[in-house]
Formats: structure tokens, C-alpha cells, sequence
């Protein structure tokens, strides 16, 4: 049953990528994508790492795919402009692929299982350290630079969404804060002298 969990979760995952990347809409992109996370999810738990699959489904798929849903479908981008532009970049693109799968096969076919490997995956956090434990150790002293360089470059990437979709329509009346704190009281405010029975 591990074994047919795997095989399913991986081929899940492969797909779910693949179809990212080559999904005419962007909206069903980003479904490939939330496919992907949940199988990557499934393939944590098989080895023992619950709370990194948790972590898996709550930020990414229940924040961060649901952003680039969002962010998607509220900016006005005409795909058709797009994919007509895409045509000139398809030989670099499929150059860049071919070497990218042929470093793939260079890697893999250096590959070396080490004699280690059973027994870490047998007993994937030290004995007597739980898995959160054991991961807050790993994020917070071992690699602590790396995490905050991470965090770093999500929040550029939160900028630059933010960025993407601020649009300031003419049409749209907004507050100015600085008209409001420089203006001068003697031109803002008109004093006048109403008598009784009359009006302005």
C-alpha cells in the first residue's frame, strides 16, 4: 500500500507540474499547481514528516496558490497578446530545456544510493526527538541565514503582487493625506457674516 501511495502521489506531483507550466489559462495553471502541493503534501507524510506536508497544505495551498489565483484573475492580461509574443522565444526555450534535461540525466546517471540511506529512512529524525522538534532545530540554528534569506524573498515577491495590481483610475476619487496636511488654513476656511433671516 506504500508503495502504490508513492507511485500515486508521484505521478500526481509530475503531472501536476507539467500541466502547470503548459496550461493554456493561467486559472487552470494555478489548479495544476494546487494539484502538485497536495500530492508534494501526501509524499511528506509517507516519510514521516507531517508537520512539513501541514505546513505544505496550509501556507501554499491555502494561501499562497490561492494569491496567485487572485492576483490572476484581477489583472487584466491579454492572453492572446501573450501567446502570440511567446512564438519568438519558443527555439531559446526549447534550448534551454534540452540542456536542462540533459543535466538531469547527467545527475541521475551519476547517481549513488548511499549506505545510510535505509536507516535515515527508517528513522527519519534522531531517536527521541519529535519531528517538529527536530525541524525547528534544523530551520532556526542550522540554517538560519538560508531562512531568512527565504522570508527575504517571499516578501519581495508580496511587493511586487502588490505592485501589479495597484491601479490608480482617474475616474476614482481618492484621499490625498499631503494636500491635507499642507494646505493652508486662511485659503481652506472663508469667514462670513450671516445676518439674522437671511442665508448665504
Amino acid at each position: 500500500m506504500m508503495v502504490f501511495a508513492f507511485y500515486l502521489f508521484a505521478f500526481c506531483a509530475i503531472v501536476g507540474g507539467l500541466f502547470t507550466v503548459i496550461s493554456r489559462n493561467p486559472v487552470h495553471s494555478v489548479l495544476w499547481l494546487i494539484l502538485a502541493f497536495l500530492s508534494s503534501a501526501g509524499l511528506f507524510v509517507l516519510l514521516g514528516a507531517e508537520f512539513v506536508a501541514m505546513l505544505l497544505v496550509i501556507v501554499y495551498v491555502g494561501a499562497v496558490a490561492v494569491l496567485f489565483l487572485f492576483v490572476v484573475m484581477m489583472l487584466d492580461i491579454d492572453f492572446a497578446e501573450l501567446r502570440a509574443g511567446m512564438a519568438k522565444y519558443m527555439p531559446l526555450a526549447l534550448l534551454i530545456g534540452l540542456v536542462f534535461l540533459m543535466e538531469l540525466g547527467m545527475a541521475f546517471g551519476a547517481w549513488e544510493t548511499s549506505g545510510l540511506a535505509a536507516t535515515q529512512l527508517s528513522a527519519p529524525t534522531p531517536v527521541g526527538v519529535q519531528n517538529t522538534t527536530a525541524l525547528g532545530l534544523l530551520v532556526y540554528d542550522r540554517y538560519f541565514l538560508a531562512f531568512q534569506l527565504a522570508g527575504l524573498i517571499l516578501l519581495v515577491a508580496m511587493i511586487g503582487a502588490i505592485v501589479l495590481t495597484l491601479r490608480h483610475r482617474k475616474d476614482v476619487k481618492r484621499q490625498n493625506v499631503l494636500a491635507q496636511m499642507y494646505r493652508d488654513p486662511a485659503k481652506a476656511m472663508e469667514l462670513r457674516d450671516v445676518k439674522p433671516g437671511q442665508g448665504l
